[in-house]
């Protein structure tokens, strides 16, 4: 029973979409955890969101990299921060739309970790993480040339 269950949880972890949301899961908890620790701590929302933002890009490049996309070079770091540069943006932006409306922040961060998250995911795929497809057969036969 055991090898069967361990054998369809790898069969399910082959799929990037599926390592993205667990791995999403860990990362939520510990990006969004800081923001709260940090409002706790009364700093102001958006020192609070950067400050969770740049300890979490950390954590986040070695987890997204590593286990969602099977990816460890390193140099990457800095497309990721570029990524998340405007993940923060955008973040910041819709939190400034709450807070003008009253809404409380905690509420606020907790309504916009899906939709940020899922930007977030399409574009490291998209510019970080890309899948690089190997060039295809490009080999000139000069034996068969006049």
């Amino acid at each position: 029973m055991k090898n069967k269950l361990a054998g369809y949880i790898s069969e399910i972890l082959k799929y990037k979409l599926v390592r993205f949301f667990l791995v999403s899961g860990i990362n939520t908890a510990f990006g969004y955890g800081l923001f709260a620790f940090f409002l706790f701590l009364s700093l102001n929302y958006s020192i609070a969101l950067l400050f969770s933002t740049i300890i979490g890009i950390i954590f986040n490049f070695k987890t997204i990299g590593r286990v969602v996309f099977k990816n460890k070079n390193n140099l990457l770091i800095i497309k990721f921060f570029g990524v998340y540069l405007i993940t923060f943006l955008c973040n910041l932006g819709c939190l400034s739309i709450f807070k003008f409306f009253d809404v409380n922040l905690y509420i606020s961060g907790a309504i916009l970790v899906i939709p940020i998250g899922l930007f977030a995911y399409a574009l490291n795929s998209k510019f970080v993480f890309r899948d690089i497809k190997p060039v295809e057969n490009t080999d000139i036969n000069f034996n068969n040339t006049l």
